[in-house]
């Protein structure tokens, strides 16, 4: 290399020498592609450059003398920079350097497997080049530290002795090098150098691409990896039977044909089982499946516009295998509104589009809010898969097989009762409490199951799974403790044939509306999903309207009985509404109960506040009013004996009969006070009763002075 310094040369100047004397010497490619950039500088551009300090290394390394006439600190009288660099640059061209052999060997197997040109190949090279060798993005910047989109096409024109139209052609949106995710031009930046015009597929591309002998999965590395074994079987997405058998038989025969531009999303709540049914799919297919990642090697968060680049990659690199990829948590990388995290600036639509309609194997995009998602962008999928959290039965099965070791068949009825308890959870949970179990015990691990599961629910804002020693107050029900105008068993014979009602329960509280749902749903064998108004109503527009449709969905899936309590709440008369909200409101309502095939229940306490059109669409309206006396004094015999007091006499009927306003929900508090404050007996019971009445009907106090 050629480079003189001087022993009187300025300290900064001979430090900068002595570093780059002792470090590695430039590639000879690298130093033709700069020789070629400075060469088009005029010679005022060229001197300019040379006297600063900061661009001593680069010239140096080059082998331009910087200070050749340099004498008493003169800098001035410098020898001209241009006919030395033409001299350079013609010896180095004469030579026709190549890039590094490992580069070059999988730059060649690369362009083979996904079709490049030369061209390709050569702007490939540079590419990568740039983002690994510091002396050419030094170099480069020699050239403009702020490069727009032309003058970045211009400078590798110039670098690549290639005609600018062909580099246009290869990095364009529609390009090989583009569609491949390859090398993508940076479109969005205003102010970028060379090398961060051009984004490789990974942050490991570059390095890897230097290592001999990389495979097509190993230059994928970290962003694409084979996907593990399926925790769950076919036979656990039963519920989903019809879409899911479609869906199998489509792809199939689009591996068969190796038809392109397949896709299919499958949206749903985080855990629901979305990734295992794409493994589940894979295996019956006999297909690899490969899933993009959605962090790195060092668990760094991979933008959007990065994995997408990744999913295109693959689609070239796997495109001989029956294979299948899948892209989670799409929303990252197609959302339209801007956000934080993985998201970033996102690729054009139009390249997008382009690629969902080209992509060479079928891909599965998963989604956990599909509201995120341009709707242009939706209708573009092949199949549109919605999947929930398992029916009752489904969950059974799905706790069964993850769990069973563990549980006994008490345990996994009662996880399988919570409606929020989606397979991911199960499987996590199982995986923990399995590894401790040969140290803890199988007693222990259960519990610590259920532990770490009831803990995820909360997180996630839903209720814990019911204990195995809690009795609510269908433990002590009868329906004959009910005052209504009806035979409440009958009632229920009657809806075990049909299997399909619209009820709307209706009466002061605690007078046993819900109670008698939760009986009812027991008589009809049917599993029971009880919502209030806590759970439905959202603070933002329509999203009211999607949890009442869900909530109705939910309920037909699992064949429940649909319970919801204060139904005022999204019932009430539209006469009054002052916001459109609430008319939208009621008319989800109306439209969900006209379209619902099963039981449906709701209770009020406040029938007056009921739209009347609402109120039509109930089947039945049915009364539940005070105790009656002799059904007053009934149930207090049957607490005294549960409880264990004397059997009370006939002067506490006369003054049972007395109270008003007793209800079955009265008995069951004091009922549940005795366990932590025992009651002495009988008439005890009955004061505590007369206490709650009074508690009901405050006495009135006189208005004014006195």
């Amino acid at each position: 290399m050629e480079c003189e310094f001087y022993e009187d040369s300025p300290e900064s100047i001979r430090e900068i020498f002595l570093e780059q004397s002792a470090g590695r010497p430039i590639q000879p490619l690298v130093r033709l592609w700069i020789l070629r950039g400075l060469a088009t500088l005029s010679e005022e551009h060229l001197d300019f450059l040379g006297t600063r300090t900061s661009k001593c290394d680069i010239f140096a390394s080059i082998g331009l003398r910087l200070w050749s006439d340099y004498q008493g600190g003169d800098a001035t009288s410098t020898q001209p920079l241009t006919p030395r660099l033409e001299r350079l640059l013609a010896e180095c061209e004469a030579r026709q350097p190549a890039p590094p052999e490992a580069l070059q060997d999988n730059v060649a197997r690369v362009a083979a497997l996904l079709g490049l040109s030369d061209a390709d190949a050569m702007v490939l090279t540079f590419a990568v080049i740039i983002h690994s060798d510091s002396s050419l993005t030094k170099g480069t910047r020699l050239l403009g530290a702020n490069v727009n989109v032309p003058r970045a096409m211009t400078l590798l024109s110039t670098l690549l002795k290639l005609p600018e139209e062909v580099v246009q052609e290869s990095l364009s949106e529609q390009g090989p090098l583009s569609r491949t995710g390859l090398v993508r031009v940076d479109r969005t930046s205003q102010r970028q150098d060379l090398g961060g015009r051009l984004d490789l597929l990974s942050s490991n591309f570059a390095a890897d691409m230097h290592r001999p002998g990389m495979t097509p999965s190993q230059l994928l590395r970290g962003i694409v990896a084979k996907a593990g074994p399926a925790e769950l079987s076919l036979d656990d997405y039963r519920h989903l039977d019809a879409p899911v058998t479609a869906l199998k038989t489509y792809l199939d025969h689009v591996l068969a044909t190796k038809r392109e531009g397949v896709n299919i999303l499958i949206h749903g709540v985080p855990g629901t089982g979305k990734s295992q049914l794409t493994r589940v799919l894979a295996g019956v297919l006999d297909s690899d499946l490969f899933e993009v990642a959605v962090e790195d090697t060092d668990g760094v968060p991979i933008t959007g516009k990065s994995r997408l680049n990744a999913l295109a990659a693959a689609q070239c690199f796997f495109s001989s295998r029956r294979a299948l990829l899948v892209f989670d948590e799409m929303e990252d990388a197609f959302n339209h509104g801007g956000g934080s995290g993985r998201r970033g600036p996102q690729p054009c639509k139009g390249w997008i589009n382009v690629m969902l309609e080209t992509n060479r194997l079928p891909t599965f995009w998963l989604s956990n809010a599909i509201d995120e998602l341009d709707p242009a962008i939706i209708r573009r999928f092949d199949m549109v898969l919605a999947l929930n959290v398992p029916p009752k039965r489904q969950r059974e099965r799905i706790i069964k097989s993850l769990c069973g070791p563990l549980l006994d068949a008490e345990a996994i009825s009662r996880l399988a009762e919570s409606e929020h308890l989606a397979p991911a959870v199960v499987a996590r949970a199982s995986r923990v409490a399995t590894s401790i179990g040969e140290t803890l015990g199988r007693d222990s691990a259960a519990s610590t199951l259920e532990l770490l599961v009831n803990q995820t629910l909360l997180a996630q804002g839903h209720a814990t799974v019911r204990q195995s020693s809690a009795r609510g107050s269908g433990a002590i029900y009868d329906p004959a403790y009910a005052n209504t105008d009806l035979d409440l068993a009958e009632l229920a014979k009657g809806l075990q044939r049909t299997r399909e009602g619209r009820l709307c329960l209706y009466g002061p509280p605690g007078t046993g509306k819900t109670a008698w749902g939760r009986w009812l749903a027991d008589e009809l064998g049917m599993p029971l999903h009880t919502r209030r108004a806590s759970n439905l109503l959202g603070m933002y527009v329509g999203q009211s309207e999607k949890r009442v449709a869900e909530a109705f969905r939910q309920a037909r899936e699992d064949g429940a009985v649909l319970m919801l309590d204060e139904v005022d709440s999204f019932l009430q008369d539209r006469r009054g509404a002052q916001r459109s909200w609430e008319t939208s409101l009621v008319n989800e309502m109306l439209t969900q109960m006209e379209t619902f095939p099963g039981v449906f229940v709701a209770s009020t306490n406040l029938m007056d506040n009921i739209d009347s059109a609402a109120l039509r669409r109930f089947d039945l309206k049915l009364r539940f009013d005070y105790l009656r006396p002799t059904q007053a004094w009934s149930l207090l015999l049957r607490h005294a004996k549960q409880l264990g007091l004397r059997t009370p006499g006939s002067d506490l009927e006369s003054r049972l009969a007395r109270l008003d306003g007793l209800t079955p929900g009265d008995f069951a508090l004091v009922a549940r006070r005795h366990a932590f404050q025992p009651l002495p007996d009988a008439g005890a019971f009955v004061d505590a009763l007369a206490a709650e009445c009074r508690m009901k009907s405050p006495p009135k106090r006189p208005i004014g002075f006195t």
